[in-house]
């Protein structure tokens, strides 16, 4: 799961990301309401954490370009605002829940589960390709039936590969939107970590779902002939 957190107080902001990151998030952080706005148009996330008090464009007017677009992005705002105008307010323009500053980090994690549960249909958490299942929720991968055990970063690697299955992906791609880095052409932490998840999700099984694209990265799907 992919969580933008909009809040200009740095050590906040620090504090909310290592405590979602620590329950396996992946977590981008923005500090304005402009750079709020570009980030959710390029990058796809799961939930929004947004403060209303950001300098420049504030958190209502990024709440509102949101839902202008039809956005179905489950927001929720946090702030020190504790007015029950301000609370109607903010609801009717879109948000899906409120949590007032301060708060306990607990409550926020609870309340973003949640969302995630509220949000999502019956079939919304889980990615399916050829006899392989992730469910995005629950965290649990099945393939042909059979139970498989991967560690996080494993797990959010191949969410990651089939959240893009039947697009070339770099390990470029790969390093910012998996370990939330910028890509360093020395390391091979990449192919170790797909080697581990073929080792799990492709030996033994008669259709191939993890393909390298030569000169480019890899490729997820049914019998891609790219390697």
């Amino acid at each position: 799961m992919r969580v933008l957190v909009v809040e200009d107080d740095p050590p906040l902001a620090q504090f909310i990301k290592k405590g979602l990151e620590s329950e396996e998030y992946v977590v981008d952080s923005a500090c304005d309401g402009e750079a709020a706005r570009e980030m959710a148009e390029q990058c796809e996330y799961d939930l929004l954490v947004l403060d209303l008090n950001l300098p420049g464009v504030d958190g209502t007017a990024v709440l509102k370009t949101l839902r202008e677009k039809n956005s179905r992005m489950p927001v929720l705002v946090l702030t020190a605002r504790n007015t029950l105008e301000d609370r109607v307010s903010v609801l009717d323009m879109g948000a899906d829940d409120y949590l007032v500053k301060p708060f306990s980090f607990s409550e926020l994690s609870a309340r973003l589960r949640a969302l995630l549960r509220r949000q999502a249909k019956p079939s919304d958490p889980m990615l399916r390709c050829d006899d392989l299942e992730l469910n995005r929720i629950d965290r649990v991968v099945l393939r042909a039936g059979r139970k498989i055990e991967l560690t996080s970063k494993e797990f959010l690697l191949l969410e990651y590969l089939m959240r893009n299955s039947g697009h070339r992906v770099t390990r470029a791609m790969i390093i910012e939107h998996v370990w939330n880095l910028s890509f360093d052409t020395m390391t091979n932490v990449v192919d170790v970590y797909i080697n581990y998840l073929r080792k799990k999700v492709d030996e033994g099984a008669e259709n191939k779902l993890i393909h390298t694209v030569r000169g480019v990265g890899y490729q997820f799907g049914r019998e891609q002939k790219v390697a």
